[in-house]
């Protein structure tokens, strides 16, 4: 009886805590990486059956940390969304969340951007950088949605790529968000981590949105992109990941890149995660009901 006490003892789900990895397990997933060959956390090859289990716990792990995770931009309707999303290029969405009032107040439709001053847009947008070009894309796409679909967002990719300053990233937000139609959305968090979880090697973006998409089931692709994201934004930083508070940190080969501190990882923790607000004025009321904080507006000295 104590045996098989010991047993069922034996089998249960560890604790979540970091792998240790000896030198020659090191060194083994440090060769099997230059050979172009996935590793596990214990640095062996990683089989493509082993990736896809580990790939899946990985998310399943990370929606329970994120249960409300959400696309991180203001909107109400799919026009407002896809302006939103082209503001966020090479700026936050907490900056765009701050200047897109604004702009919507001002020209709640698209046939009212369309027929936009460019100089004025510009004064609105000047905050999100880079604001003539993104006046340009936003004052042409909405001529575009005017001449081309009678003024709505269209809910298919091949059209919503036609669209001056809108690509396959942009084009996946709005089809998952505003239509409810799966897409992974590849932007800069979601490249570095799954390359940081080997993943993949692809630096392609539309490369990685296939590798990855062949990992998951097409019902996941949504939900994963936002659980990836709001990991690389809350814990798995580029610079300095704060691997001591990560809760997938035993399922990671790049464990210890970061603070392997629990406490001083904990310091790095940012947004909700770290006792901060978020990055939207108004988030959905689940994640109100987490604990979350919304995002101040533009001109309170914030973000």
């Amino acid at each position: 009886m104590a045996k098989k006490a010991t047993a069922r003892k034996s089998a249960a789900k560890p604790a979540v805590k970091p792998v240790t990895v000896g030198k020659a397990a090191a060194a083994a997933g440090k060769a099997a990486a230059a050979a172009g060959k996935p590793v596990t956390p214990a640095g062996k090859p990683e089989s493509r059956t082993a990736l896809v289990r580990r790939a899946r716990r990985i998310n399943r792990e990370l929606a329970e940390v994120y249960p409300y995770a959400h696309p991180e931009l203001d909107f109400v309707n799919p026009f407002q969304l896809l302006v939103a999303t082209v503001l966020s290029a090479q700026t936050t969405d907490l900056r765009v969340n701050q200047t897109t009032p604004g702009l919507f107040a001002k020209y709640p439709t698209p046939e009212d951007l369309a027929a936009a001053n460019p100089e004025e847009v510009e004064e609105i947008l000047r905050p999100c950088g880079f604001f003539r070009a993104k006046t340009r894309s936003v004052i042409g796409l909405s001529k575009g949605l005017v001449e081309q679909f009678d003024g709505e967002v269209p809910g298919r990719l091949e059209d919503l790529v036609k669209l001056p300053g809108v690509g396959r990233k942009t084009a996946f937000v709005v089809l998952g968000n505003a239509f409810g139609r799966p897409g992974i959305t590849v932007d800069t968090h979601f490249q570095r981590l799954v390359r940081r979880w080997q993943w993949t090697e692809e630096t392609d973006p539309d490369r990685i949105e296939a590798a990855i998409g062949a990992l998951f089931p097409k019902s996941d692709w949504t939900d994963l992109s936002h659980h990836v994201i709001w990991h690389g934004r809350r814990i798995c930083h580029a610079r300095k990941p704060a691997c001591g508070a990560c809760p997938i940190a035993p399922l990671c080969p790049a464990y210890g890149e970061g603070e392997t501190d629990p406490e001083k990882a904990k310091k790095l923790l940012k947004y909700e995660k770290g006792g901060f607000p978020g990055q939207r004025l108004n988030p959905p009321q689940a994640y109100l009901d987490a604990g979350g904080r919304p995002a101040p507006p533009l001109g309170t000295g914030a973000g």
